[in-house]
């Protein structure tokens, strides 16, 4: 059986349940890492269902450079008010547009390929699905511009 200390180290990397995380180091045979990738399929998987469903809420947030020279604006929409207005959900977006800031995607295609720059271990989309996974809906990054002197 996994201790609580790993389960909570494992909720805070992925932001999974802790019963999922449990059931992952469970599966896992209480190997981190491996639990880590289970979680991770799971939450691909959780956003493939989710991908169909309506997204009507959402939030825009923007970010500007301490220099004033840099900034992004971006619009992610999901499903219901109640997770636009959650503070995880909105700390999420504001990163979404720093990393928009910091690198210069031409596209969304091109956004989600990216290492994300807070966590170079992961992509874009990789952030994406593990959002999904953790709020139950579908999200989706609708539309950003990047600006600079």
């Amino acid at each position: 059986m996994a201790d609580l200390d790993t389960i909570r180290k494992l909720r805070s990397v992925c932001g999974a349940s802790i019963t999922s995380c449990k059931k992952a180091l469970q599966e896992s045979g209480g190997d981190f890492d491996r639990a880590l990738e289970i979680l991770r399929k799971e939450g691909a998987q959780i956003a493939l269902k989710k991908s169909e469903r309506q997204t009507n809420a959402g939030a825009v947030d923007a970010y500007v450079h301490s220099d004033r020279r840099l900034g992004a604006i971006i619009k992610v929409k999901t499903e219901t008010d109640f997770v636009a207005r959650n503070g995880e959900f909105l700390k999420f977006v504001h990163d979404l547009a720093m990393h928009v800031a910091a690198s210069g995607p031409e596209n969304t295609e091109e956004l989600l390929t990216q290492p994300f720059i807070r966590d170079q271990s992961k992509t874009v989309a990789d952030l994406l699905k593990e959002n999904i996974a953790k709020f139950g809906e579908n999200i989706e990054i609708d539309q950003f511009i990047r600006l600079n002197l």
